[in-house]
């Protein structure tokens, strides 16, 4: 199984572009893990909330492959505490033929395209942070999942 990070632009502060590239270093030891930017859209101002959602929204779709299963990152998920989400991705590993893609969408969030195509959607909490640092938090918690999974000394209960 791939897994992948979809994301809508691109990262553009220095130190979670530091601290992303070195978890996702960290994650490639236990599992094929990348991250996908689909480029911003240009001449956003004269484009409504609804109309950037659904332009962002193709985007993201053209960029799924039949087979992919798709996890929305989205504020109306399911919560998981990392030992819980650890065991979701031990699952995951295992029915998966092909990519497991998590999504990031823009600042509006998904279009109704999008949701549609979604297999499941996690909250990473219920507090609102900026696309660019949930990123960062997302790697962390893929690395540290693969850590509870092979009984390294990253996670203590």
């Amino acid at each position: 199984m791939k897994t992948t990070l979809l994301v809508v632009g691109r990262t553009v502060e220095k130190h979670y572009i530091t601290a992303i590239e070195d978890y996702i270093q960290r994650t490639k030891h236990f599992m094929t893990f990348d991250i996908e930017v689909i480029p911003e859209l240009k001449n956003t101002k004269s484009l409504s909330m609804e109309q950037q959602k659904e332009r962002e929204g193709e985007l993201i779709c053209k960029a799924i492959q039949p087979g992919d299963v798709i996890v929305l990152l989205d504020e109306h998920g399911k919560e998981m505490r990392s030992v819980e989400f650890a065991n979701y991705m031990e699952r995951k590993m295992s029915t998966v033929n092909k990519r497991l893609i998590f999504i990031i969408g823009g600042p509006y969030g998904f279009s109704d395209k999008v949701y549609q195509l979604a297999h499941e959607k996690i909250s990473m909490s219920k507090m609102t942070f900026s696309h660019q640092m949930i990123r960062l938090i997302f790697v962390e918690q893929i690395y540290r999942a693969m850590t509870i999974l092979n009984g390294g000394p990253y996670h203590h209960e």
